[in-house]
């Protein structure tokens, strides 16, 4: 790369996802936004809506243009909506563009599975094929390279981080995990909802697609590729009345018992050299606050002799490790840049 920044595009950029990648990519010492976009809001100044973002260079909003766009940028970051993104993608990667989606279309790689959870027409096969699956930690060797690369959802995110060494090393039985998660609530996003509303989620706690939730197949997927096997799991979303943030509680039965320290060995020595990822001390567990703002996923254990399980907590910001933090991440390994770049902040506290 020569001494110019890369030029990127952020498509989606009203909602919270896309809006934080503009925050996020202002800090990155080797990338300018260039263009933000948006289907809805095409000519309107960005800050009419986030006034937080007077600062950007990007005065107003462009239309969905891919000719516009290839003359503007050479990375484009699809925050879209299920279902719009295949549509976009190929004519961006078309057009010579590095292409790096946050929405579902294209992490599963079942063309049936997808139909089956997002209720939605799959994208085409051969485009599902050619899209790596970015969760950093695991398949960055895979990213390094790419040109099309499909960012996992954030409920996966937390579930993977905290379950794929102990499934990969054999420690746990598969068959018995359970995932118990609770997300806040700009998970749904911006759009009006009956459910987001103040009045109906403040002193609230509910939960919500029981055995429906659309990441289900693709932590599912992972987890059978590290497993050799066929994996199902119990999977459980819950809302609760935070603005960020996810906490996954899970459990499984360990397959030769083990205590906590050796699982927080097991962790440390997979993610060794992973900045992003970070093991607590046995006895010592993460709260989401610990991550709010930040790109961290943190990671504590707790084994029980009584029963032959094993409680792993992991928790990440749903906006940050959970979208845009890791759509950066990944375009920084996509560049063989140092995986840090434009995300070294420490969480917000309190």
């Amino acid at each position: 790369m020569n001494n110019s920044k890369l030029r990127a595009a952020v498509v989606g950029s009203t909602g919270y996802g896309g809006v934080e990648l503009i925050r996020l990519l202002q800090s990155h010492p080797h990338v300018t936004v260039t263009s933000v976009i948006s289907s809805s809001s095409a000519g309107s100044p960005i800050a009419e809506g986030f006034p937080h973002l007077r600062e950007i260079r990007t005065d107003l909003l462009d239309g969905i243009d891919v000719e516009l766009v290839r003359s503007k940028a050479d990375v484009v970051f699809l925050a879209t909506p299920h279902g719009v993104s295949m549509k976009l993608a190929p004519d961006f990667l078309a057009a010579g563009m590095k292409v790096i989606d946050l929405s579902g279309d294209f992490r599963l790689k079942s063309g049936d599975v997808y139909r089956e959870w997002y209720k939605h027409e799959p994208a085409a096969q051969a485009e599902v094929d050619r899209a790596v699956y970015g969760l950093s930690e695991v398949y960055g060797a895979q990213v390094y390279g790419a040109d099309f690369i499909s960012n996992p959802g954030c409920f996966s995110t937390a579930a993977l981080l905290g379950l794929y060494p102990a499934v990969k090393a054999g420690w746990i039985n598969p068959d018995s995990i359970i995932i118990d998660a609770k997300s806040g609530v700009s998970g749904a996003g911006r759009g009006l909802n009956l459910s987001a509303h103040f009045s109906e989620i403040n002193e609230n706690f509910k939960a919500y697609k029981l055995n429906k939730h659309q990441h289900t197949p693709e932590i599912e997927q992972v987890l059978s590729e590290a497993a050799g096997r066929p994996v199902i799991t119990t999977f459980t979303t819950h809302l609760v009345p935070m603005t960020r943030g996810i906490m996954c509680t899970i459990y499984a039965a360990q397959n030769e018992n083990r205590d906590t320290a050796q699982f927080v060995d097991l962790y440390r020595r997979f993610y060794e050299g992973r900045r992003f990822v970070r093991v607590h001390p046995a006895g010592h567990w993460p709260a989401t606050k610990q991550v709010y703002g930040s790109n961290y996923c943190d990671i504590g254990f707790s084994t029980d002799d009584r029963t032959g399980r094993i409680t792993i907590i992991s928790v990440i910001d749903n906006l940050v490790k959970g979208a845009a933090g890791q759509a950066i991440q990944n375009l920084n390994l996509l560049m063989n840049w140092d995986e840090t770049l434009g995300l070294q902040f420490t969480p917000v506290y309190p």
